[in-house]
């Protein structure tokens, strides 16, 4: 999505075009919906027919049956249940892609180094800095962020869509975002500029030369296939970051045993991988044992229903890890669902989420 610019924020040009884009998406929404109740509606007047027919052989005659009334109940409650989605997907566009939500996750490990017990992240993904349209929304999601006082944060990957540019307008804003023990990142699909017609190589190329530049300037330090190693009190936790690795048609930078060069094996470590596939085919399987990865990536399709004891995405259909936490014997994965948005401008259900990890050493 292009977003225009005017002394470094989004145009009312770029917003309209964004809500052109969701509402008429929530109309087809609203179409398929009354084509159900048009069908429903048919239905009901062939059961009416023949039930016409029926009592009139097999019953009398001379009754009349009039069964317009319960049509036109059943017809308006069909409406009223189409209506639902319509509904949802305007909420969605208008308010649910700022609505950010807090997830708290504790998780314990034996092999957790004292110095770091009680350690606190924030770990958030997929910012896609070039669909936001309203700065003091983000602003506040990033407020969000710093109240948290996190001892570290964690961003794993697409901080753009496609260019570089996209992050200037919010660069003193993701800037602002400190902790004790730094700010790391690592890249995403979408930061390569796969997804964008470049004019040549070398433009693209330099695309992406430009996003570390930027990330530098903001503070992130980006692990590409590289471990940055955490002091305290004489003791050591690693944070290994790899570049984006995911199944075709996306690209497969991540080098795990690159990344874990010179680690020693027995070192707590800490992976950000953006797409979770790389949990199931490459981590796990390692023979160096990392004991939390996070990823992001999907997005929880920013559609979906989350409640108690129950949740649902057409995201799981595509992806076997996809919002939230996983655990194989003593590793685990978690999947955060996004801080922005891409395609569709809203989100239904499943939030845009900062997620705040507490790692305790376990007794």
């Amino acid at each position: 999505m292009v977003i225009l610019k005017f002394d470094d924020r989004p145009t009312s040009a770029s917003i309209l075009f964004n809500l052109w884009f969701g509402y008429t998406f929530a109309f087809i929404v609203l179409k398929l919906g009354m084509l159900g109740t048009a069908l429903l509606d048919d239905i009901i007047r062939i059961i009416e027919y023949i039930g016409k027919i029926i009592w009139r052989v097999f019953l009398s005659s001379d009754t009349k049956v009039n069964f317009g009334e319960r049509r036109k109940f059943i017809g308006q409650v069909g409406l009223g249940i189409a209506s639902i989605p319509f509904l949802g997907m305007l909420y969605g566009i208008t308010k649910g892609k700022y609505n950010y939500k807090i997830k708290t996750v504790a998780l314990s490990f034996k092999n957790l180094p004292k110095a770091f017990d009680g350690l606190r992240i924030v770990h958030i993904s997929d910012v896609h800095s070039g669909s936001f349209d309203d700065f003091d929304e983000v602003a506040h999601g990033i407020n969000m962020i710093k109240e948290q006082q996190a001892d570290l944060i964690l961003f794993t990957g697409d901080l753009v869509n496609n260019e570089a540019e996209e992050i200037v307008p919010y660069k003193e804003l993701f800037a602002s975002m400190k902790a004790p023990l730094g700010v790391f990142s690592t890249l995403g699909n979408h930061d390569y500029g796969t997804h964008k017609r470049w004019k040549n190589k070398e433009e693209k190329n330099q695309n992406l030369k430009d996003l570390f530049i930027h990330q530098k300037e903001m503070g992130f330090d980006l692990l590409n296939n590289r471990t940055h190693t955490i002091e305290k009190d004489g003791q050591t936790l690693d944070i290994v970051g790899v570049e984006n690795w995911g199944k075709p048609p996306f690209p497969q930078k991540g080098d795990l045993d690159k990344a874990l060069e010179g680690t020693h094996p027995e070192n707590f470590k800490i992976l950000l991988s953006h797409d979770p596939t790389h949990w199931d085919e490459k981590v796990i399987p390692h023979s160096q044992n990392i004991d939390l990865t996070l990823s992001g990536h999907t997005h929880g399709m920013q559609f979906g229903v989350e409640i108690p004891g129950f949740k649902w995405s057409p995201s799981k259909y595509i992806y076997k890890r996809w919002a939230g936490l996983y655990k194989n014997k003593e590793q685990y994965l978690y999947v955060n669902r996004g801080f922005g948005f891409l395609g569709f401008p809203g989100r239904v259900g499943i939030w845009p989420e900062i997620t705040v990890i507490t790692l305790n050493q376990k007794a």
